[in-house]
């Protein structure tokens, strides 16, 4: 019997290759557990049938554009949109003979930290299903712990891969602007999407991550890797230097619980041979959030305007086509778009252009120097990737602010367009605790090394502990 809530997806491709089990029998066992257990953790939007072949399966984060498969983005507005073509992402997994599972659920348009802006209803979380798996990419994270599918791809704005999988106790890689192609993906803010892989193991996330990087002449944001993605084998850091953010460490929000795990995996990274010391990031924790909560309106605003009714997707009924457009959008789209359309609107608008948006993108190039002069220094950065474990359903939908506090700690290196890993450092009131590394551009590779060996150090049992 294949255990999908421990298999990886490393040990997938032995067996597979090996021959012990067939690629329909590895996907019929992902889809039994999906019957078995998603009604519950609603992870899904879409299940697809067996496409055949004998590749590792995988999930897609619904922003992510599939021919022949419906994508939503988690809207109303795009209620029965099925692309024409794969976006480049899934292009690169069928190369390489993934099968895709189904399509995961997300916050509309990838707008959230929690899953329940969906409109099609929240995901849940495997370890407690009254608490959220974190957002937007919540579906994925949630599929992957709760052994709905052995990994897959999310995408991240300003936390949306790394918050998730620290809820949800798995890994997950927000990798450097540039390296992934985003033709074909669902736009939120275009200066800051990216995609990027969620797994159970940090082996898993860098071999995933291999698969969908490099460029792509379809979009002219990507760039070649300047060298090629290694599956860490290291088990020590020596030669390594990790700094602390004083600020990223020591917010206010961060509950102790998280502050003990993240402290006590700060201890192994030295007991491993890191070289380890403290470092500020002020700049970019005092102006991070604002800053990115005018550029990501701004470009949503922008972007969201094609949802007309016209071409694709919900189309209200009307007499008259501006009614048309203007009952489609109200109806279509739910509170959290409206409100960062309305927010990035105003910040485009004439006459404030230079004041919002324009300033905002100064001050993100303060936040990518500040973070540069410290890679001169550290190989990574190490803070927690959520201030909280998982919160309660419901908790925070009535707070905006407090909603998007939930990403305080990730924003500023996503401003920067730097990589992030997440790894599960432990449990806190019996749920994940996520620690949040961060490199340089392109240094992924040396994150795969720290997170490799922290996660064999630590030994973190990422099933929850109602499903063992």
């Amino acid at each position: 019997m294949i255990d999908t809530l421990r298999l990886t997806a490393e040990e997938a491709k032995r067996l597979l290759d090996s021959r012990e089990i067939s690629g329909a029998e590895l996907f019929a066992a992902y889809r039994a557990a999906i019957d078995e257990r998603d009604e519950e953790l609603h992870c899904y939007l879409h299940l697809c049938d067996d496409p055949g072949g004998d590749g590792i399966p995988i999930a897609l984060k619904d922003v992510i554009g599939t021919k022949g498969i419906p994508t939503t983005a988690g809207s109303k507005i795009l209620e029965g949109y099925v692309p024409v073509y794969d976006s480049t992402v899934v292009e690169r997994l069928k190369s390489h003979g993934l099968r895709i599972l189904g399509k995961t659920n997300t916050d509309e348009f990838a707008m959230g930290s929690s899953t329940e802006n969906s409109a099609f209803g929240p995901s849940h979380n495997p370890w407690d299903p009254s608490r959220v798996p974190g957002g937007s990419g919540g579906g994925s994270a949630a599929a992957v712990t709760g052994g709905l599918a052995p990994w897959a791809l999310g995408s991240d704005t300003g936390g949306s891969i790394k918050q998730p999988s620290a809820l949800c106790g798995n890994v997950g890689l927000r990798p450097t602007y540039g390296t992934v192609s985003r033709y074909g993906i669902v736009a939120f803010a275009s200066s800051l999407d990216q995609v990027g892989p969620v797994a159970k193991t940090v082996r898993d996330c860098a071999y995933l991550y291999s698969i969908i990087a490099g460029r792509d002449d379809r979009d002219t944001t990507t760039v070649e890797l300047p060298q090629p993605v290694e599956l860490p084998e290291a088990t020590d850091l020596k030669g390594l230097r990790v700094g602390v953010p004083k600020e990223l460490n020591e917010a206010e929000g961060i509950e102790p619980g998280v502050t003990a795990a993240v402290q006590a995996a700060i201890a192994r990274l030295e007991e491993l041979g890191a070289e380890v010391g403290e470092c500020s990031l002020s700049l970019s924790v005092e102006y991070g959030m604002p800053c990115y909560y005018l550029i990501a309106p701004a470009e949503a605003s922008s972007n969201l305007a094609r949802y007309d009714g016209v071409r694709y997707g919900y189309r209200a009924a009307a007499a008259e086509r501006l009614e048309m457009y203007e009952r489609t959008r109200d109806e279509g789209f739910g509170d959290e778009p409206k409100r960062r359309i309305m927010v990035g609107t105003y910040a485009l608008s004439a006459g404030y252009y230079d004041a919002y948006y324009g300033q905002a993108q100064k001050v993100r190039t303060v936040i990518k120097r500040e973070h540069d002069a410290l890679f001169e220094t550290f190989d990574a950065l190490v803070s927690p990737t959520s201030p909280t474990v998982a919160f309660p359903l419901g908790a925070r939908t009535d707070d905006p602010l407090a909603m998007y506090l939930s990403d305080v700690l990730t924003i500023p290196s996503c401003m920067a367009g730097l990589p992030g890993l997440n790894v599960p450092c432990g449990l806190s009131e019996g749920l994940p605790v996520g620690l949040q590394l961060v490199g340089p551009q392109f240094g992924e590779n040396a994150l795969f090394r720290i997170g490799h060996a922290l996660e064999r150090a630590i030994g973190f049992d990422p099933v929850p502990e109602r499903l063992r």
